[in-house]
């Protein structure tokens, strides 16, 4: 047991400890003006994709002056910024994406997309500047860092996969060796404005939509007899295999199946030669995921062949589950109750369906993803529209938090 002196050396480096991570905010502060500035400009032209040049040449400005070594992308508009501390010790990477998504907003923000069919609808422009301005608060303190952080600005991670091609490219080699660790934030605008959340182990799900295609005969719609609907058929799909994730999964395992779109002819007379569904499979265990992609195979094969039909099965394999160390999501935890307080960091007590591909990154480092809270003043979070939606709005007050938190985790892990 600690003596009481020993008791007081633990309070007073604690509380040392604390004293430069709480002035992190302070600093973060600071550079607000130039942190909202490069979020709005990213705002007003939203890119899709990998092929991002106005997004790469707004970042590239921006760290023009830092220290850092800069690398662009060959097979998209990636950056990735090297900065060097002062003495030798292991990488850190952080992470920020920056595509939009095809909508077009509805905000009547002063500074909304000036883009039709685009929008900054998920955060990527706040995580982008964010980035760039803790990139420039630990350039300022070189001198506190004993190892080098990798900055990755991410093309395409709606859907394109814009981590493996970051992956492929070296991403992990640019700190001269393998990240000891990576981390990276999202914003929602479901939590309150600076509020922190991250959990261990799966905190986004797996993503994989399937196309099936039933094959028929087609004929008149007065004599089916005379024909082979494939309708039927589809329609005993749908709810087969929602059916099916209940009784072949444990409830303890969550798992998502959905059928989101059915098509099938083209007029009331006319029984089509095809129906095709289209959906949807979410998982949070590798196991489970595999599973299930079995499982939709052998429905819809086993129920056409029951209504005299044939049936084709596409899988579009997305991104795999985004499972975070768990000593390193307590160690960003850390960070926020020291940089943020306590009060500002909240457990999360489930995993969100959604999908993210810094599952990638994490797949070869340890890491951990978490979630900043940016519901603008005044508005329920529960009531907030949420990321994806055409109405998303986004406190740009948390930024401040944003930088901070990534300044300090790099700072925490390159401690001398």
């Amino acid at each position: 047991m600690a003596t009481s002196r020993e008791a007081r050396q633990e309070v007073r480096r604690r509380a040392a400890h604390r004293a430069p991570e709480r002035a992190l905010l302070a600093e973060a502060r600071s550079l607000q003006p130039d942190t909202v500035a490069l979020r709005r400009t990213l705002h007003r032209r939203p890119e899709l994709g990998l092929d991002l040049p106005q997004t790469q040449a707004a970042v590239l400005a921006v760290l023009r002056d830092l220290p850092v070594t800069i690398t662009c992308g060959r097979s998209s508009t990636s950056v990735v910024a090297t900065l060097t501390g002062s003495r030798p010790g292991p990488v850190v990477l952080l992470r920020a994406d920056m595509d939009a998504l095809p909508l077009d907003e509805d905000t009547g923000l002063a500074h909304a997309s000036q883009v039709e069919g685009a929008m900054h609808a998920c955060g990527h422009d706040l995580h982008t500047a964010m980035l760039a301005s803790a990139a420039r608060l630990l350039s300022g303190r070189r001198d506190r860092l004993a190892g080098t952080v990798v900055f990755m600005f991410q093309p395409g991670e709606e859907a394109r996969h814009g981590a493996l091609a970051m992956l492929a490219e070296g991403v992990l080699d640019a700190g001269g060796a393998t990240p000891s660790s990576a981390m990276a934030l999202h914003v929602t605008s479901r939590l309150s404005s600076g509020s922190l959340q991250t959990r261990a182990d799966s905190i986004m799900a797996s993503s994989d939509d399937f196309t099936v295609t039933v094959h028929g005969a087609g004929g008149h719609a007065s004599a089916p007899h005379d024909a082979l609907d494939p309708v039927p058929a589809a329609a005993a799909m749908v709810g087969a295999l929602h059916t099916m994730v209940g009784r072949r999964v444990s409830a303890f395992d969550p798992a998502v199946l959905t059928v989101a779109h059915l098509t099938a002819g083209t007029t009331t007379n006319v029984i089509p030669e095809t129906a095709t569904l289209e959906g949807t499979v979410r998982t949070l265990s590798e196991d489970t995921r595999e599973q299930l992609l079995t499982e939709l195979r052998r429905v819809v094969t086993g129920t056409a062949e029951a209504y005299g039909c044939t049936v084709e099965v596409e899988i579009d394999r997305g991104y795999p589950v985004t499972v975070n160390d768990g000593e390193v999501a307590e160690r960003v935890a850390d960070v926020g109750r020291s940089v943020l307080g306590s009060r500002f960091v909240e457990p999360m007590p489930d995993p969100i369906m959604g999908s993210e591909d810094f599952s990638y990154v994490l797949g070869r480092v340890p890491g951990a993803l978490a979630f900043l809270g940016a519901c603008p003043p005044g508005v329920d979070p529960a009531e907030a529209p949420p990321n994806h939606s055409n109405r998303v709005v986004f406190d740009e007050e948390a930024m401040i938090a944003g930088v901070a938190l990534y300044a300090g985790y790099a700072l925490e892990v390159l401690r001398p």
